[in-house]
């Protein structure tokens, strides 16, 4: 952590206590300490983070997807300049104005269709988290079930508005249907309601676990069973390494029982910073009107970043009408890019440690298929110590897995990702971690 500057004479420092108990969480300090380690150790090879590629990234394309945009609104819309110019530069509509085209693109891409006023754009996926977590949880005993491991994202937003939480423990193909119940039972035991479950149903981060369509099947009758709602978030599902894509959980919904969360930084552009969620139930005020619940998340947004950036929602607007609202085509070299990553460190780690090898030393892993993430158990703690040691002495960095579990556990597990590394960036990292390991075990057999 940065060092802070000395207080001015008189200063009465605030007390740590009287703030929200959120900032105590080591949870929130997750992030914030892989990026300082990241820091500290420039040189060191990373699997830590799970950034995209920056391979195909070109600072003109930029311009290119605005002036895609503009000529899109002028020409094919018929707007005037002026309205073009008042788009651009000024407030815009809270839910967004690139909704129509990002539900046409959901269209395309993964059969889901629903009305664009349904569409929230948001400041990236986490404040489509966040928004929807804030209009769904109102009473003390709402509780959100989460997958177990699970995203520091959002149980690190539930933690910052006093959300209870029930973890789930997820096997290879996800969050099991009859887990799910079991912990809708134990919630309503302790008298507590579950109200949404939070799942990432393909190569979920950080597992990389994957559902089956059976399994998807399974959970939405469950939630249809359970009145439970289900929060989505999909933001690996185009990277498939082995296999064909799988319907979304939203695509098999038919009773609005899922709420689509979505991004376009892993397919798109990072930097602009634009996420969306899908909100297509309705709800019944007391007067009986009915409205979507997108409309609902509009006032939650309107208090808290009023509206995305007109600028980078031009941007990512211009990229859909530029691949014709077809990202998944548009992103199949990113596709083949993850594939080969994701293979290669598989290949790695199998070369260094063969299979009686890694029978021996108690190191095994899993192969997703697909995503950015993979996790390698290990017979010793891999905690922040461990990972200090690792970039120091051995010039590579991970994540360790222990900090994506609620109740405990992960703590001999470390996360990779292959997702901001070339392939031969990898032979070289997975070689060093193996002599990390290495060193690791025969350490703690002395």
């Amino acid at each position: 952590m940065a060092e802070t500057p000395a207080p001015a004479a008189g200063a009465r420092p605030l007390d740590l206590g009287d703030l929200h108990a959120s900032l105590t969480d080591p949870l929130l300090d997750a992030m914030n300490f892989l990026n300082e380690v990241v820091a500290r150790f420039p040189d060191a090879l990373s699997f830590a983070p799970g950034r995209p590629d920056e391979g195909t990234f070109e600072t003109e394309d930029l311009t290119r997807h605005l002036r895609t945009y503009t000529d899109y609104l002028e020409h094919d819309l018929g707007w005037s300049r002026e309205r073009v110019r008042t788009q651009l530069f000024q407030y815009g509509r809270t839910n967004g104005v690139i909704h129509e085209l990002i539900a046409r693109t959901l269209a395309n891409d993964e059969q889901i269709t629903v009305s664009p006023e349904a569409v929230v754009v948001t400041t990236g996926c986490q404040e489509a988290m966040l928004i929807t977590l804030r209009a769904l949880f109102a009473r003390p005993e709402d509780t959100l079930l989460v997958s177990s491991p699970c995203y520091v994202g959002v149980t690190g937003a539930a933690r910052l508005l006093d959300i209870a939480m029930c973890p789930v423990p997820e096997g290879p193909q996800g969050p099991d249907a009859a887990e799910v119940l079991a912990a809708v039972r134990r919630t309503r035991e302790a008298g507590g309601r579950p109200r949404a479950l939070y799942v990432v149903p393909d190569f979920a981060n950080p597992s990389g676990a994957s559902m089956t369509v059976e399994a998807r099947e399974r959970l939405l009758a469950l939630a249809a069973d359970e009145d439970l709602l289900i929060l989505e978030d999909d933001p690996y599902g185009f990277f498939v390494r082995t296999g064909t894509a799988r319907p979304t959980l939203k695509a098999l919904d038919r009773e609005r029982r899922v709420l689509h969360l979505g991004s376009f930084a892993k397919t798109a552009l990072p930097g602009a910073r634009v996420g969306y969620v899908i909100a297509d139930q309705e709800v019944v005020g007391p007067s009986g009107r009915r409205t979507l619940l997108a409309d609902e998340l509009s006032k939650i947004k309107s208090m808290t970043t009023v509206n995305t950036s007109a600028i980078s929602q031009a941007v990512i607007g211009g990229l859909l009408v530029g691949c014709d609202c077809r990202l998944r085509d548009a992103n199949a070299a990113a596709i083949a890019h993850y594939r080969t990553t994701l293979n290669t460190v598989i290949e790695e780690l199998e070369r260094h440690f063969p299979e009686e090898r890694r029978r021996a030393l108690g190191v095994r892993w899993n192969e997703p298929t697909g995503g950015f993430f993979l996790v390698v158990d290990v017979p010793f703690v891999a905690d922040v110590k461990a990972l200090e040691r690792s970039a120091r002495h051995f010039g590579v960095l991970w994540t360790p897995m222990s900090d994506f579990f609620l109740d405990g556990g992960g703590e001999h597990q470390l996360r990779l990702s292959c997702s901001s590394l070339k392939p031969p960036q990898i032979v070289e990292g997975v070689a060093r971690l193996a002599r990390f390991i290495e060193a690791q075990i025969a350490e703690a057999d002395d």
